[in-house]
């Protein structure tokens, strides 16, 4: 049942970061198809919307089906260009954080989101004390 798996341009390995599951076969409360690749992440809606997958969020369905949306608008960095926003918001798969999740910007778009850390990894690639100093959103030091 596996199909070609969409791109997501700032979730470039939404499998590798559990952002969605492969562990059975559901039906996708969007499109109605059954899919054995759904949507683990957050999904912010009036609606409780238990399973989605992949395609109906890369093209935007789950969130004008359901006015959802899959990143918090108040907790995402400053970029300038509508469009990015949009594909942010309506059609990148979300992650799990500690406290509030933040997507942070660089250049006026954001960041991609590659994977979780811990202080160990940022210790071992040497970016530690940056990463302190600037006071990242999503990071505690202890």
């Amino acid at each position: 049942m596996k199909k070609v798996f969409p791109f997501f341009k700032y979730h470039p390995e939404p499998l590798k970061t559990g952002a969605f599951k492969t562990d059975k076969t559901v039906t996708c409360d969007c499109c109605g198809k059954e899919t054995d690749v759904y949507y683990s992440g957050p999904f912010y809606s009036v609606e409780d919307i238990e399973y989605l997958c992949p395609e109906c969020i890369a093209n935007g369905e789950a969130v004008k089906k359901f006015k959802g949306s899959l990143q918090d608008d108040c907790s995402i960095g400053e970029v300038s260009n509508k469009n990015k926003i949009d594909e942010l918001i309506h059609r990148t798969p979300g992650y799990r954080g500690w406290q509030q999740e933040y997507w942070v910007t660089h250049c006026d778009d954001f960041c991609a989101f590659i994977d979780y850390v811990e202080t160990k990894e940022l210790k071992e690639i040497g970016v530690l004390e940056e990463v302190i100093e600037n006071g990242s959103p999503e990071f505690n030091a202890e």
